[in-house]
């Protein structure tokens, strides 16, 4: 690298470049979000890499990762934009006229229970605000959000609990419970103990080899149920039941509206805990108007459909 070259008030405008590449560490998203050109962003890029005679980002393991230097200038220039952007920011926020591409993980699950009615009110209060969802696993989205490679995580997430993701802030959105669905008759409305352990199940997990909080607690019983199908989606699990000896426990609400025909829902026979269903954010995400907005945009929704 040449010698560092002098830094200029025309280069402040680059700091908040250099702020979003290495948060999103992919030059393409970057310009997306930046609503600049991508030819635009990578001219600032080398134009940094001057300033601070260091490359700043290099070509690595799932795209461009950060040099020690640029690490250690992220947190004083996060700070140090910010306390500007306090001073010269609008004391009021017009979402209506904010244009941005947000990136979600959600499991069909949270999918099917959220995102009708936030997309109903987005579509309202703000038409230019654009949604792309995936569907990450537990481990997969707590590294997406690490890597910048998305916003939000929506989901259970124990991850959280452990060491390594200080940077990560959540909420809690609600508290679900498991619930039975299976093929009944007359008035029968529950199973036994025994007659649950006596039925084949359906499993809803992503990973081949992930054992469910439900396996784990009749573990804990000495107990295990025998899998018969297994499948990565919740919302297919209530039509592989009806007319079928088959038992499916999951999240009550992803099977609370199929209790049609002979379907019935009840309550677990063994103590099984709820869980909490949460969003999840890297702390760079934190002082973001636009995404501090569509997280109360979330919970709003959520809490809705905790009161059904």
């Amino acid at each position: 690298m040449s010698k560092t070259n002098k830094f200029h008030l025309s280069d402040l405008g680059l700091l908040p470049i250099l702020e979003v590449l290495i948060e999103e560490r992919h030059v393409s998203r970057a310009a997306m979000r930046l609503n600049r050109s991508q030819p635009a962003v990578s001219h600032a890029l080398a134009r940094l890499r001057d300033v601070f005679n260091d490359p700043l980002l290099v070509r690595g393991e799932g795209g461009l990762q950060p040099t020690a230097r640029a690490l250690q200038l992220a947190e004083p220039l996060a700070e140090a934009l910010a306390l500007v952007r306090s001073m010269v920011d609008q004391p009021t926020f017009d979402i209506g006229q904010c244009s941005r591409h947000f990136r979600l993980s959600l499991s069909d699950y949270g999918a099917a229970i959220l995102l009708p009615a936030l997309v109903s009110r987005l579509r309202k209060s703000a038409p230019l605000i654009d949604l792309s969802v995936v569907s990450y696993g537990r481990e997969r989205a707590i590294a997406a959000l690490m890597e910048g490679e998305i916003d939000l995580a929506v989901g259970v997430y124990p991850l959280l609990k452990q060491a390594g993701h200080g940077d990560l802030r959540s909420t809690l959105l609600f508290e679900e419970t498991f619930a039975c669905l299976f093929e009944g008759s007359g008035e029968r409305d529950a199973l036994s103990f025994e007659e649950y352990l006596a039925r084949p199940h359906v499993r809803v997990t992503v990973a081949l080899q992930d054992d469910s909080e439900v396996d784990e607690a009749l573990a804990r019983l000495g107990h295990k149920r025998r899998i018969a199908v297994q499948i990565p989606h919740w919302s297919a699990a209530p039509d592989l039941v009806r007319g079928t000896d088959l038992v499916v426990t999951a999240a009550r609400r992803s099977i609370r509206p199929s209790g049609t025909g002979n379907l019935r829902c009840s309550e677990v026979p063994f103590r099984l805990n709820g869980f909490p269903f949460v969003q999840t954010w890297h702390r760079r995400r934190e002082k973001d108007a636009a995404h501090r907005w569509l997280r109360e945009e979330i919970a709003m929704v959520a809490g809705s459909e905790s009161r059904i």
